[in-house]
């Protein structure tokens, strides 16, 4: 890695120098980022996964960067224009903006106005021009006139020679940063309605006739106007005041007032309209875009890793409920590690006979496969198939959980599915996906497109693949956070382990089904193709409980059982005694064992992980209950409290299940008492929480929720009016006497 580009990381991201060669050294030798932040802390300095994924990825920048310059240079050495002066710039530009700008001149370029008018030999004229000594433009353009080259007369000689001087102008590097900063902080998105486009996009009515600035626009809004723009509802552009530009550019190139410096003015007013304006504003529109998408990602693998990490039940009997009216219910039934035992179709919505009928086969289940627990899918027909299973009294005492089916249908019609269930029915493979979220979130939801989870935000809007590598980052994170039981877990679930991938992990499964369960670690070296680097990689976030070894069933990667041996021999008992026995632990002084490969970090993490072996990271799951006769948008009335479990997070505020099938929302301004400036820093997805109904809009299916406490809401709710009464009479002059009576006074101060 370039030297300079460690300084420039340790830099920006306020780290050591050593802590990004580090990482660089060990992503190099094609380490995971989990491995390297969980047992390569005493190289890294203990970063944790975010600092090391920004390494990373502003590695991958810079390498971009680099790849860039190289074309630059080839192209500038090619074409004769590379000196050394020139060649020094190039390597020293820092960003991609400043390195196009030094290009700019020398890049290959169509036959534009300013290429044709120095074809007809005017470019003379144009130099003499632009230099502004006080020169009569109309006597000195005379003697250009050539009917021959297509110079009919003396105005034609200027406008090419204008033409000439608005291209100087355009690929003026000083003129260019000007201009990106002044539309960097003084940039405004204009949106406008199109022509006739009203009816059709009245879903983007706010952007009907929209003006704010760029630099404070939020990432929502600025990829919903340009949805609007692509769906050609809206014109969109992003300007800064034309005057404020041109007195730029006239400040840098304007000597004078003489009638050259006139011509000079011209052509300044013209390259900005025609060639800066547009370039500047593309570039706006790519950073601001950029900057959006960024914001929209993060917000999304956050909201991804919350319900990845969702509360599991653990291995329990299942019975799994697929909701629905007409084509009835999905049941499954599902044994500890979730293989499905029995299915069926019950019509519990139909009439009275139905659901007696159903009744006898649901207690048939229960008792044959002694369920201890059901999940039913929050869809269609999910709150009254609750409703009915919580009423029958057989069941009672059995804990019932609504799970969210966001991506189960996607699940059923995979290949994944088909190669498991093959012979099953497309909504019975969504039941027993149902039924195995609730025991393992984490473990089911590997196997969908983390997009099909439904907790993005403009999602088909950003850039897919950057997009891709965020969540897959996250998926890859919560795997080896968790830990894997390399006994039960599926292909998928293998895959996102540390060092595998899909080949690998379908060796592993192969050689479980081929040779029985793993009893150690150490067998993993038997699976085909899963070498040493394979190994050192995913050794430590593998779980092999029950076996030979107890460190096997730990976060204690193979490479330091040798430390944990040497503890358990010092204090002359077993490495199981010092597991299960804490005064033994205490007794341990881990300075005793820092060696220049193990340091304290790593030591500690060991007797952390002796304390609780393999210890799920999760919170226990608890069983939420929405309120009882809410069960869709007609039952619900403004002013109601109400328990709720928030379904998605966005940079706007928080999307909320009430139990109606239809999500309502908790606007920013209406998620706590205080200022808040990220939703994410109130909400998390799959929180529990309480909130009021502000309004229910039945026609548009919409309904507004508030997490504020009543009084506080009150208060607010009468300053709104009071501004609202104030602005009233601030359009009445005539009143204006009365205002130092009124309690409105204070808003025209």
């Amino acid at each position: 890695m370039n030297e300079n580009h460690t300084i420039k990381i340790s830099e920006e991201l306020k780290l050591k120098y050593s802590q990004v060669q580090s990482v660089y050294a060990l992503l190099k030798e094609d380490a995971t980022i989990p491995f390297i932040a969980r047992y390569r802390k005493e190289a890294t300095g203990s970063l944790d996964e975010v600092a090391v994924t920004s390494i990373r990825d502003r590695l991958l920048q810079l390498k971009e960067l680099d790849s860039r310059r190289e074309t630059i240079l080839k192209s500038l050495e090619e074409h004769g224009h590379l000196t050394d002066e020139l060649k020094e710039k190039v390597i020293e530009a820092e960003t991609l903006s400043v390195l196009e700008d030094i290009y700019l001149p020398y890049r290959p370029k169509r036959r534009t106005k300013a290429a044709i008018a120095k074809e007809k030999g005017l470019e003379p004229l144009a130099l003499l021009i632009f230099d502004q000594k006080g020169i009569d433009p109309a006597a000195e353009g005379a003697a250009f006139v050539d009917p021959e080259k297509g110079i009919e007369s003396v105005d034609q000689a200027l406008a090419g020679a204008r033409d000439i001087i608005a291209e100087i102008i355009n690929e003026d590097q000083n003129a260019r940063v000007r201009l990106r900063d002044l539309f960097a902080a003084k940039g405004m998105f204009i949106s406008k309605v199109a022509s006739d486009m009203e009816e059709a996009g009245s879903k983007y009515r706010d952007y009907f006739d929209w003006k704010e600035p760029a630099a404070r626009a939020p990432s929502h809004r600025i990829l919903a106007m340009r949805r609007g723009e692509k769906e050609d509802i809206l014109n969109l552009s992003i300007v800064p005041d034309e005057e404020e530009a041109l007195e730029i550019l006239e400040s840098l190139f304007v000597n004078g007032d003489s009638d050259d410096s006139k011509q000079v003015k011209i052509a300044i007013k013209d390259s900005y309209k025609r060639l800066l304006s547009r370039s500047m504003e593309t570039e706006l529109r790519v950073a601001t875009k950029e900057k959006a998408e960024a914001k929209a990602i993060q917000i999304f693998a956050e909201n991804l890793r919350q319900v990845l990490l969702a509360s599991p039940l653990g291995p329990k009997k299942i019975m799994a409920i697929d909701p629905g009216f007409r084509t009835g219910c999905k049941v499954v039934c599902l044994d500890q590690q979730g293989n499905l035992l029995h299915h069926d179709t019950l019509y519990l919505h139909m009439s009275e006979k139905k659901e007696t009928e159903a009744a006898g086969l649901i207690k048939n289940l229960n008792e044959k496969f002694e369920i201890e627990a059901v999940a039913i899918g929050n869809g269609t027909a999910g709150r009254e198939t609750e409703a009915y299973i919580k009423n029958l009294p057989f069941l009672q005492g059995i804990q019932v959980f609504m799970v969210n089916e966001s991506g189960a249908s996607i699940y059923s019609a995979s290949e994944n599915a088909r190669e498991e269930f093959p012979d099953l029915d497309l909504t019975f493979r969504g039941a027993v996906s149902i039924g195995r979220r609730l025991m393992d979130p984490l473990s089911e939801l590997v196997k969908i497109d983390p997009k099909s989870i439904g907790v993005g935000q403009y999602q088909h809007d950003v850039d897919q693949s950057a997009l891709k590598a965020a969540l897959d980052d996250v998926v890859t994170s919560c795997v080896n956070r968790v830990g894997v039981d390399i006994n039960s877990a599926s292909i998928q679930l293998l895959t996102s382990v540390s060092g595998l991938g899909p080949q690998l992990a379908k060796n592993i499964v192969t050689y479980r089904n081929e040779n029985g369960p793993f009893s150690s670690r150490k067998k993993l070296k038997k699976v085909p193709r899963l070498g040493p680097k394979a190994f050192e990689q995913s050794a430590g976030f593998l779980r092999i409980n029950n076996g030979k070894n107890p460190l096997d069933a730990s976060a204690v990667h193979p490479e330091s059982y040798h430390i944990v041996e040497t503890m358990a021999a010092d204090l002359d008992c077993t490495v199981a005694d010092l597991m299960k026995e804490s005064e033994l632990r205490k007794k341990i002084d881990v300075s005793y064992y820092v060696t220049d490969t193990v340091g304290l970090p790593t030591l500690q993490d060991i007797i952390e992980e002796l304390a609780k072996p393999g210890r799920d990271p999760r919170k226990g799951i608890e069983v939420f209950a929405f309120e009882s006769g809410i069960e869709k948008i007609e039952d619900v009335k403004s002013g109601m409290k109400l328990p709720g479990i928030v379904t998605n997070v966005t940079a706007f505020g928080a999307f909320v299940d009430i139990g109606v099938h239809q999500d309502g929302l908790v606007h920013i301004s209406e998620l706590s008492d205080t200022y808040v400036k990220d939703p994410a820093a109130v909400v998390k997805v799959n929180q529990k929480v309480s909130v009021t109904v502000i309004d229910v809009d039945l026609a548009r299916n919409r309904i507004s929720l508030s997490m504020k406490t009543n009084a506080n809401r009150e208060k607010q709710k009468k300053k709104k009016s009071l501004r609202k009464k104030a602005q009233q009479v601030k359009a009445k002059p005539a009143d204006k006497n009365k205002l130092f009576n009124n309690p409105f006074a204070d808003y025209f101060k």
